[in-house]
């Protein structure tokens, strides 16, 4: 574990070197479980982000570039190795930027940071192509076939929910396919992308394909990125309206880009649901990571002859959370990310005394009297009694909380599920396959869950619809993202 007493430095990583800074500035690292500071980062000016630019541009025509496919991948699963060989290490870094209880991060995050590059690295092996025979108009043939070429240098802006797991989501894909990358971790979450450097190192990858800068988003490092004309393409995970900022940037060059942004995502429990299993699911998909998961469930609708009973399990299922930072036992719920992150969500709370909802449960801050009292805790709060107009149903909150609602037909549910501005995820309980079979694909989400939560198979379509992004990564939609196409015409 790292010792909070221990102001630690994270310099960029830039042309397979730790630097500091070109612009001399430096900001704060502060743990969500204490509030105390526990490192200074460096913040990239323009010069360090054009610097780090052109050292992937660069990398692209060296060694990367020779490189056979098997080559690669064998570097791709040393890199899952290292992260392996290091679990530990990584792991301490991930709780200390979180402040999420170790056993989720153990469980979820690093294990899922080293399988993203085996998975690519596995996948590019096996990948095909396009091939067609062509009758032409002298009556000979033709055979058409496509290849696959790096789109060149990825810039990609990771979030502070799921540090490593997602930054490494796109980073595994993308030096797959053969491309070079510029890394802006979250400004809350430095530390497993900056670590991840040395793995690089150690794996052989060569230098100036994978780079980190630091900094914040507006006319910070994260903008200057985005806007640098030797960027090729852009992959963003976050809030809507920063997605919206950088697909404006992204339009100058036509750059490509691919947004995995907020949800406002529905769980839909039928009365021939397992209870049990359920209730179970939906404190996870509610209360996990504090709450703080795109895919997870703040609208909650509950047949109407179960609702009471399934509200007053919910209700019990939060009121047994245990909170506390990542050393503490027993802990399942921890902190939100920061201070700003908990006044937000905080405000959320007070709208719905505002708007005189039923406080099921929570709707406020804990108090410890020890050390968490500086951290960035909430109560894990339960609603029910508010219209379907409410902001807290329209609005992503992104802590711990949901709305809990009464429905009784099919249709009534499915119209609820889809009367909102986002489209990423839902869940559905029911015993019913064939029910199961009927709603799930009238969800408008791109991804839906029955009878399960957050499983998933890395081969398979990640993305939403609406205000929930463009595109899709995992598997091929992956690849495709991070590839260009060109087809071959060969006249026999």
């Amino acid at each position: 574990m790292l010792d909070n007493r221990t102001l630690t430095e994270h310099r960029l990583f830039i042309d397979g070197e730790y630097r500091p800074a070109i612009s001399g500035r430096m900001f704060d690292k502060v743990s969500p479980a204490t509030g105390q500071v526990i490192a200074r980062v460096h913040e990239a000016g323009r010069e360090d982000v054009d610097l780090a630019v052109r050292a992937a541009k660069a990398a692209l025509k060296g060694p990367w570039s020779r490189m056979t496919v098997a080559e690669r991948a064998g570097i791709l699963q040393c890199v899952s190795q290292g992260i392996n060989d290091r679990f530990e290490e990584f792991l301490a870094a991930e709780v200390a930027d979180t402040g999420k209880p170790s056993a989720l991060a153990r469980m979820v995050d690093i294990p899922r940071g080293g399988a993203n590059f085996a998975t690519f690295a596995d996948m590019i092996k096996n990948l095909g192509s396009e091939f067609f025979e062509t009758d032409t108009p002298d009556g000979g043939k033709a055979i058409n076939y496509g290849v696959h070429r790096p789109k060149g240098v990825i810039a990609v802006i990771s979030p502070w929910n799921l540090p490593l797991l997602l930054m490494t989501w796109k980073v595994g894909p993308a030096l797959a396919l053969g491309n070079t990358v510029v890394v802006k971790p979250s400004e809350e979450t430095p530390h497993t992308t900056t670590l991840l450097g040395e793995v690089m190192n150690d794996a052989g990858v060569p230098k100036g394909v994978y780079n980190v800068i630091h900094g914040f988003g507006p006319e910070s490092a994260g903008e200057m990125l985005t806007q640098h004309p030797l960027v090729n393409g852009i992959t963003f995970t976050g809030e809507t309206t920063t997605g919206e900022a950088i697909m404006k940037q992204a339009a100058v060059g036509l750059r490509d880009i691919s947004l995995e942004l907020g949800g406002k995502n529905a769980a839909i429990v039928f009365a021939d649901a397992d209870l049990d299993k359920a209730v179970a699911g939906t404190m996870q998909s509610v209360f996990a990571n504090c709450g703080q998961v795109c895919l997870g469930t703040e609208r909650v609708y509950v047949q109407r002859p179960i609702f009471d009973e399934f509200v007053a399990r919910l209700k019990n299922g939060a009121e047994t959370m245990v909170l506390g930072g990542p050393a503490h036992p027993d802990v399942n719920m921890g902190p939100l990310i920061s201070a700003e992150h908990r006044e937000k969500v905080l405000s959320y709370y007070e709208l719905a005394e505002q708007e005189n909802a039923n406080v099921v449960t929570g709707g406020g801050a804990p108090t410890f009297d020890d050390a968490r009292d500086g951290g960035h805790f909430v109560e894990p709060t339960i609603w029910t009694g508010l219209p379907e107009t409410s902001r807290l149903i329209r609005e992503e909150i992104f802590g711990p909380c949901c709305h809990i609602a009464p429905f009784d037909t099919e249709d009534e549910v499915i119209a609820m599920a889809n009367d909102n501005d986002y489209g990423l995820a839902s869940a559905i309980w029911t015993q019913d396959i064939s029910r199961a079979h009927r709603v799930a694909p009238k969800i408008e989400v791109g991804l839906v869950w029955v009878n399960s939560w957050f499983l998933r198979d890395l081969r398979t379509a990640f993305g939403g619809s609406k205000k929930s992004g463009i595109g899709r990564e995992g598997g091929e939609h992956s690849l495709e993202f991070y590839s260009e196409r060109a087809n071959i015409c060969v006249k026999l």
